[in-house]
């Protein structure tokens, strides 16, 4: 009788499209419209200012920023991964607690940071193209702001994002800094012009940022990670992400007063006003106190407006152009 030989079998490899595929994924490609958004509404203003479109430019700061960004998410699901702030966060929601490929085993803690210093390189790489079409020592600065922002903002020993900055870097990295540099490109001036639609564009990325640290407020914590959240508490914060919201209203309807030849981009930002009491509603702090999908839609809704402002001042913006 033969005896049945037991052999091990290894998986076969990835192929070089499921690497490529797993890359995408890691990046969190739904959420890099963050990134993309700023860079909308400073080229839409550069173009209305300017009353030319650069679109090679354009294209090349969205590709930049966005690898940036990329390299940024996936940094930080490492360094998160380092300090335990993913291990210990039972509560993870479709928009909050990282995007987990160490801890599900889809990729290895050595193979995310590969990633992260890949996109990172990308961003960089398409940065120099703009260098060199340009010339300008203004977009370089802009560029390694960004670059050592992004990655330093769970990296050690730095890491801005457990200090209690957290959110107003973000502020900056997506929101004025892009804005200004996208605008540079086109309008090729710096000016106090896209100051108001860059902090507009800021306190909608940073309420982003906030929303999803309620249901991260226990893991953040334990890890002695200072958000805005940990630190003031869930009432608190309740309140400043209704009084940042309100803000960029009071900030667009003077905007439009500032900056009448850009009437269009206050007017058609207002517009948005019926998504951000929605938004309002469902920040609550009974409804973001508990695990539950109240906190997912306050999320949702919260991600939402921030493309929908963004995209209606940058349309506001072309139609001024259009028009002038």
């Amino acid at each position: 009788m033969q005896a049945t030989v037991n052999k091990q079998v290894t998986p076969d490899p990835p192929s070089r499209c499921q690497v490529l595929v797993t890359l995408f994924l890691a990046s969190r490609p739904k959420f890099l419209t963050a990134s993309a958004a700023p860079v909308l509404v400073g080229t839409a203003l550069g173009y209305a200012a300017a009353g030319s479109l650069q679109l090679h430019l354009f294209i090349l700061a969205a590709l930049a920023i966005m690898a940036l960004h990329a390299g940024a998410n996936i940094a930080n699901d490492y360094f998160d991964h380092l300090s335990r702030n993913d291990w210990l966060n039972t509560n993870v929601t479709p928009f909050s607690g990282g995007r987990r490929f160490i801890q599900q085993g889809v990729m290895s803690p050595g193979a995310t940071l590969l990633a992260s210093l890949f996109f990172l390189t990308l961003g960089c790489a398409v940065g120099c193209v703009i260098l060199l079409l340009t010339g300008s020592v203004f977009i370089l600065l802009l560029g390694l702001v960004g670059l050592v922002g992004g990655f330093f903002y769970t990296a050690p020993p730095v890491k801005l994002g457990y200090r209690g900055v957290g959110e107003i870097i973000i502020g900056i990295l997506f929101g004025l800094l892009p804005v200004y540099g996208s605008y540079y490109l086109q309008a090729q001036v710096i000016d106090i012009t896209p100051l108001i639609p860059g902090l507009i564009v800021a306190i909608l990325i940073l309420l982003v940022i906030l929303i999803n640290e309620f249901p991260d407020r226990e893991a953040d914590a334990a890890v002695d990670k200072k958000t805005l959240v940990v630190v003031f508490g869930i009432p608190c914060c309740t309140w400043i992400y209704r009084i940042a919201l309100i803000a960029t209203y009071f900030l667009a309807a003077a905007y439009t007063l500032i900056h009448k030849p850009f009437l269009w981009a206050g007017v058609i930002y207002l517009l948005t006003l019926p998504v951000a009491i929605v938004a309002v509603k469902f920040a609550n702090s009974s409804d973001l106190a508990k695990p539950s999908k109240t906190q997912h839609r306050a999320s949702a809704v919260t991600i939402l407006l921030h493309l929908l402002g963004s995209v209606a001042m940058a349309a506001g913006f072309v139609i001024s152009a259009l028009s002038g």
